[in-house]
């Protein structure tokens, strides 16, 4: 009986090596190399695909530390799939997360050319832009108190300089899962001055404006009222940050999100009703390659 028993364990010992090779020979391993991704916080991840034919399949869920470090650089994936994909795409999920199918959140992408694929928010299977030609302005003022009243406490993305109020954002139209937002940085804490889609309209929030008149067809905010914790309203912007940034639908956090197109520094001898030019901050964009 004894000597049956170890036959049996050997057996089993063999069937068990030989699956295990052959799941083996049936995998090839996916290196990521990803820079500029930022922690997604508890409630997020972030979700490789492969596109294989027109199905996205899968490459593995990853988180990213307060470091920018990915929690895991390679992954093993079914060696016909990998081999078979045509892109990969990186997207950001629930956390935990129910749907199989990739969110419309797509951050970062890019087309396999023989073993390797760039990735980039420029690809069109993600944003679909760099943004490298996108122009930014804004101006100083508070229109939402009536004139002459605290005028540098206002933030608004719009040109001045014909002495009429004109668009400030030259931006390309967002994919669906994206939204833009305007962030006034004082005392290097952020506050939003709104989300918006349209450049030429209001964006969707005037949280913080005053009650006296209404505030110009274009993105932007008065910090007059309902001041947040750890804010003084009204305040003087000059001195801080003009922020535009792209934030993920839903949204992992009330802080701006890594996408940050533009970044401008607000003079400390800024004048009110004066246009000034924002920066383009293309530099800090996330961008990767990916091995197969």
């Amino acid at each position: 009986m004894k000597h049956t028993k170890n036959l049996m364990l050997i057996f089993l010992g063999a069937v068990l090596f030989i699956s295990c090779k052959k799941a083996e020979l049936n995998t090839q391993r996916m290196n990521l190399n990803i820079t500029g991704l930022e922690d997604l916080g508890a409630n997020f991840r972030y979700e490789g695909w492969l596109l294989v034919g027109s199905v996205p399949v899968s490459a593995g869920i990853f988180s990213v530390n307060a470091a920018g470090q990915l929690s895991q650089t390679s992954f093993d994936l079914d060696k016909d799939q990998l081999a078979a994909a045509t892109d990969y795409i990186l997207t950001i999920e629930p956390f935990p997360d129910t749907d199989p199918n990739p969110t419309a959140t797509h951050i970062l992408a890019g087309s396999f050319a023989a073993n390797t694929a760039n990735i980039s928010v420029a690809d069109p299977k993600a944003l679909g832009n760099g943004f490298g030609t996108a122009t930014g302005k804004y101006i100083l003022a508070t229109p939402t108190d009536g004139p002459s009243t605290n005028e540098k406490s206002g933030l608004w993305f719009l040109d001045l300089g014909t002495g009429t109020p004109m668009k400030g954002l030259d931006l390309p139209t967002l994919p669906a899962g994206w939204v833009y937002e305007g962030w006034a940085v004082i005392g290097g804490k952020a506050v939003t001055s709104g989300r918006f889609t349209s450049t030429t309209a209001a964006d969707q929030a005037a949280l913080f404006s005053g009650t006296a008149a209404a505030g110009p067809p274009f993105p932007g905010e008065d910090f007059l009222m309902n001041a947040p914790a750890g804010f003084t309203f009204p305040t003087d912007l000059s001195g801080g940050l003009a922020v535009i940034s792209v934030e993920p639908q839903p949204d992992n956090s009330p802080a701006p999100f890594l996408l940050k197109p533009f970044v401008a520094n607000i003079p400390a001898t800024a004048l009110d009703h004066v246009t000034y030019n924002m920066g383009l901050n293309l530099a800090s964009l996330p961008t990767g390659v990916i091995t197969r």
